[in-house]
């Protein structure tokens, strides 16, 4: 059976994600530095982990199995965890993976350089109806692909 965990800090699709994870049967863990609500009855756990600054990201790399699905927007985590084998999903819904990952820790970088010498500015963007839609629709189809992978194991 699959898992999908959740790097819960600051996720703006928990609801989305719990309603993939029921229609599935699939468990999710959401993982956070402090307590969060969590619905009961719906194979969510809560796990608190640690005040450090990557505990809940050590915490998740240490659990991801092959064919599991991270829910995250921490590129170096999405990278940790598709090395371990696993599907992983930006809370936008976009599918990160072996061949995009690289081009995406290199901008990141480079945003970062160019925000420091005060050359850019500004953060994420806001969740639209469609950046929700859109992630229903890549989690369902990354669960699904992951289930179909845990069957034929």
């Amino acid at each position: 059976m699959i898992e999908i965990l959740v790097d819960g800090d600051g996720c703006p699709v928990k609801d989305e994600t719990y309603r993939v994870a029921t229609r599935y049967g699939v468990p999710v863990a959401l993982v956070a530095n402090s307590r969060m609500g969590v619905p009961e009855g719906f194979g969510v756990e809560m796990v608190v982990v640690d005040q450090g600054p990557d505990a809940a990201d050590d915490w998740i790399v240490e659990h991801v199995r092959p064919g599991d699905v991270v829910v995250t927007a921490d590129l170096p985590l999405a990278a940790r965890c598709l090395e371990a084998g696993a599907h992983v999903l930006s809370t936008h819904g976009r599918i990160f993976s072996e061949g995009s990952i690289g081009n995406l820790l290199a901008t990141r970088d480079l945003n970062a350089r160019l925000r420091e010498a005060g050359v850019m500015s500004g953060g994420a963007s806001s969740m639209s109806p469609k950046d929700r839609s859109r992630f229903l629709s890549k989690l369902d189809e990354l669960v699904q692909k992951g289930l179909r992978e845990a069957q034929s194991s």
